[in-house]
């Protein structure tokens, strides 16, 4: 297979398969999502809504951060360099992370990283979950989903462990809409990151 670098590969268990078969729900690859996320035309936007994105026993440099050793940030750099293209582009890439505060560990984490996104052109914002617009729920129950140039979805799977499945493709004009309607919402009321004090 080829993966690119900003991407891993994960071990998917058989009765994970199993019971995502059971649901008939057909899953994309991280190197399909990757096409994706290079062929959109004009916004790629990101809902995060997860605490923790971290894997057990997985070592990475947030488990080297937590350690408090040095972090080699290095390993963003094919994300930040694909950020820059396509912004360079002329494209937009937007995100935002709701969080529950007190940030967890992994949140924090992000907080400290996210820099490296701005600088490459990402846009970042954060909405802390007791400051959510009354009334808001999440569709797609209640996993995070890239909404392509508001007309197609990727939403993303995780096992019990947290560890990526793949990601789901929803292109139902009513579901789409709800997103569309629910970024705008988010958006406008979310913290940009360099205001945002966890």
């Amino acid at each position: 297979m080829e993966i690119p670098d900003y991407d891993t590969v994960v071990e998917v268990p058989n009765a994970a398969i199993t019971a995502l078969l059971e649901n008939r729900v057909e899953l994309i690859s991280s190197a399909e999502g990757s096409q994706l996320l290079e062929s959109f035309a004009q916004d790629a936007f990101h809902l995060e809504l997860r605490d923790d994105y971290s894997v057990p026993d997985e070592d990475s440099p947030f488990t080297s951060w937590l350690r408090g050793d040095t972090v080699d940030y290095s390993y963003m750099e094919p994300w930040t360099q694909l950020m820059r293209r396509l912004i360079g582009e002329g494209r937009t890439v937007r995100r935002v992370r709701v969080v529950t505060e007190p940030t967890s560990p992994y949140i924090q984490w992000e907080d400290a990283t996210t820099v490296l996104n701005e600088e490459a052109g990402e846009e970042v914002r954060w909405l802390p979950r007791h400051r959510l617009p009354e009334g808001v729920t999440f569709p797609l129950a209640g996993n995070d989903w890239w909404l392509y140039d508001g007309r197609l979805l990727a939403v993303g799977h995780f096992d019990s462990a947290g560890r990526v499945l793949g990601s789901e493709i929803v292109e139902d004009p009513d579901t789409v809409a709800e997103c569309v309607r629910l970024r705008d919402r988010l958006w406008a009321v979310a913290i940009p990151h360099v205001e945002y004090k966890p």
